[in-house]
């Protein structure tokens, strides 16, 4: 009896321990992993490990990832993640950020912002979509405008602005509210 066949999955022979997991189960792992992490370790254009430390400006054009210390700018054209052993103290700038170190400075994602469990934020943040897990520290400023939609709406309405920083401030207060209440 053959092993393995080239249009199926392993087959085991008779009274051999079946040591794998069924393909439907890594396939909804994956798909779980997918959701919950960006990217994955091998999608990373960029690591700066444990132990480097970094003074100036760092320019990311994909994916990065930070795990060390960096005193200065980042930006990231991709997804950015600090990751748990980072301490930054720098200002921000990129299109999805996942912090899940220490940060101090100034955050701007320009789709997601997100701040983990174990992350540490002193400074402004500012971001469309911004989501805090229970356990993070955040202190500062939060905005939360899109700026392409609220540009347009701004033509149209001569009210916007006004609405947009009516509605931000409301955001803004529901979302520190749920911050602090999640360290308590």
């Amino acid at each position: 009896m053959a092993l393995f066949a080239r249009d199926r999955d392993v087959v085991p022979a008779a009274g051999m321990p079946v040591s794998g997991v069924a393909r439907e189960e890594i396939m909804m792992g994956e798909r779980e992993r997918s959701m919950s992490q960006p990217a994955s370790p091998g999608g990373i254009d960029a690591f700066l490990g444990k132990g480097t430390r970094v003074t100036g400006k760092l320019v990311f054009e994909g994916t990065g990832r930070i795990e060390g210390q960096v005193d200065g700018e980042i930006s990231a054209q991709d997804t950015l993640i600090v990751g748990a052993g980072a301490l930054v103290k720098a200002s921000i700038v990129g299109t999805i950020v996942i912090i899940e170190g220490r940060v101090t400075g100034d955050v701007t994602a320009h789709q997601r912002l997100e701040l983990r469990a174990a992350s540490r934020v002193q400074g402004n943040i500012s971001s469309p979509s911004l989501v805090v897990q229970e356990g993070a520290f955040f202190e500062g400023q939060c905005s939360m405008a899109a700026a392409e939609t609220n540009a347009t709406r701004d033509k149209t309405d001569p009210a916007g602005p006004l609405r947009r920083a009516r509605d931000n401030v409301a955001t803004t207060t529901a979302t520190a509210t749920a911050a602090v209440a999640a360290q308590s």
